[in-house]
């Protein structure tokens, strides 16, 4: 039987960043990432992530905790070599993916959606599925960086205007083409209301 997760106590503001695991990505992107960690610790926030040492997600965690920033890392242990655990912060090694995507929605105050491939997509998506279902009020913020994400909005909107979805779950998410919006978006997300999305 393993023994109960222990996380490391923290006061402050947690951000988690979803994001491609991918190294055959633009320069660029990791540029971005790595502009992101940095600001979140020079901002005092924590760094939640999904635990890998490659691609985006390694980029930001390094640079995270480079500045002297916090970082946690949730990682399944069947992706630690797919993934290169980043080792250096504090990880956590669990079963399955359900349990990762539940600690870093449990130890985040917000989430800001990167460039990445069908993983970061399916988490953004569950997490605006909660949101959708008014299980939680915490922002969602997708970094648009070269309009990455301009394709997935427009479905969001076909769906709206298909009737699918209300019309109110277009203030479910935030959209941001800069690192420097995005981690602004993060600081202003106190004062943001808890918006009810199906009233019926």
């Amino acid at each position: 039987m393993s023994s109960p997760l222990r996380i490391q106590p923290f006061d402050g503001k947690s951000v988690c960043l979803f994001c491609g695991s991918s190294e055959t990505v633009q320069p660029a992107y990791l540029d971005a990432a790595r502009a992101f960690g940095t600001a979140t610790a020079q901002a005092g926030w924590r760094l939640v992530y999904g635990g890998g040492g490659v691609g985006l997600m390694g980029a930001s965690a390094r640079a995270a905790h480079a500045a002297g920033g916090r970082v946690l890392g949730v990682m399944p242990g069947f992706l630690r070599s797919r993934e290169r655990l980043f080792d250096e912060v504090e990880t956590l090694v669990v079963a399955s993916m359900h349990e990762r995507k539940t600690i870093m929605y449990d130890q985040s105050d917000a989430f800001v959606v990167a460039p990445g491939g069908v993983g970061t997509l399916e988490e953004a998506i569950e997490v605006l599925s909660w949101k959708r279902l008014d299980l939680h009020a915490k922002p969602v913020i997708f970094l648009n960086l070269d309009g990455f994400w301009d394709a997935l909005l427009a479905v969001m909107e076909h769906s709206i205007e298909a009737g699918m979805t209300p019309a109110s779950f277009r203030q479910a998410w935030i959209v941001r083409h800069t690192v420097a919006e995005a981690i602004e978006a993060v600081r202003a997300s106190d004062e943001m209301p808890h918006l009810q999305h199906d009233r019926r």
